[in-house]
């Protein structure tokens, strides 16, 4: 009977046994599961063996096995570096096109507006900080495909899709692809960046983009190194790249108290765009409002955003916008002073411009109308 019991039990044991290694060999690794939810990322190189260099940005981050970048949003595994961003947007708006903003592309239409998480700069007045400051494995998300996000953008309505939230370079293969599909569908595409990008991916990335609006935080490189964690000559190179690839081009500087507000350097700022090919760029001065690690401070003064357009239109700056202040911010022609359009807010109506010109003397007026 013993004997019986005991012959039993071992073939249990070994039918178990067999089960169990069968099971294991069909089942991937941790490393393929968790590979297989990322994309492997472009611009990067192999430095040595399981050690890799991100070359989308100027941060160049060297990264460890396990190790993910500045940003948040690039890793490395097992010596391959991977986006941790496709597919999965944590923010989907539909938002007039004045708030990326854009003011001489398209006034009045929707644009189909996405974002992920992380972002190349660290911002001590980010404004999206609960997105911008943490990784795409800290925070919940959608998952769309990019011809999901084409397909969405179609169905509402929207003639063009914006890159925006966070900073849309980090998630560079995903708006890569959705601005591909997009141009074969018909769509026009927005980045709304800092500019903060290595050359070579900027120009692959040029010929599906529309247009954009860069973020010139100021006009110092130690600035942008204590403020937002980069440097200001990359992005003034993003800047002419743009301009001389002919995408449409918008610019922001938002003057935060104590940091950018020194009138001196907006007019060297002012002064440089001018000399640079930069007078028919629309140039927006935004007001700045207490935000993540900068909440102690005030917001900008309305009389210190009046002399930033003073100085800016006297430097020869064509269109200078006041923004973040709810008034009227119409266009007017820079030759007779009719207007142009009308806004308020996020109101918008089209009163004296025809074809690209002024109604009334008849100049030409920049920007993408139709």
């Amino acid at each position: 009977m013993f004997k019986k019991i005991f012959f039993l039990i071992l073939i249990v044991f070994f039918v178990v046994l067999v089960f169990l290694i069968l099971s294991l060999k069909d089942k991937p690794n941790m490393n393929e599961l968790q590979q297989s939810k990322f994309k492997e990322a472009k611009h990067w190189e192999k430095v040595r063996e399981g050690v890799v260099k991100c070359k989308l940005c100027p941060h160049e981050c060297i990264l460890k096995n396990g190790d993910i970048g500045i940003c948040k949003a690039r890793k490395n595994i097992n010596g391959t570096l991977y986006a941790l961003t496709y597919n999965k947007p944590v923010s989907i708006n539909i938002d007039p096109i004045e708030k990326k903003p854009l003011y001489h592309f398209f006034p009045t239409t929707n644009i189909f507006s996405i974002g992920t998480a992380g972002c190349n700069f660290s911002c001590l007045n980010c404004q999206n900080w609960q997105i911008s400051q943490f990784s795409p494995l800290e925070i919940k998300s959608y998952n769309y495909t990019p011809e999901e996000i084409v397909d969405l953008a179609i169905k509402n309505n929207c003639p063009s899709i914006a890159f925006t939230y966070n900073e849309p370079i980090i998630f560079y293969e995903y708006m890569y692809d959705i601005a591909v599909l997009a141009k074969k569908k018909g769509l026009k595409t927005v980045i709304v960046s800092n500019g903060y990008i290595n050359e070579k991916p900027l120009l692959e990335l040029i010929p599906y983009i529309d247009a954009a609006n860069i973020d010139l935080k100021n006009f110092s490189d130690s600035i942008y190194r204590s403020l937002n964690g980069g440097t200001l000559h990359p992005v003034l190179n993003t800047l002419k790249l743009l301009k001389k690839h002919n995408v449409w081009l918008e610019i922001t500087n938002l003057i935060v108290p104590t940091y950018t507000d020194d009138l001196k350097m907006i007019e060297e700022m002012a002064k440089w765009l001018v000399n640079n090919g930069f007078s028919t760029t629309p140039l927006h001065f935004s007001r700045f409002f207490p935000a993540y690690k900068l909440t102690s401070l005030y917001p900008t003064p309305l009389e210190t955003i009046k002399k930033a357009v003073e100085i800016a239109k006297k430097a020869g700056i064509r269109y200078v916008y006041e923004g973040n202040i709810l008034q009227k911010e119409n266009t007017v022609c820079p030759k007779c002073g009719f207007t142009l359009i009308e806004r308020y807010g996020y109101n918008v109506k089209i009163t004296g411009l025809k074809d690209g010109k002024c109604a009334k003397c008849g100049m030409i007026i920049e920007g993408v109308w139709k």
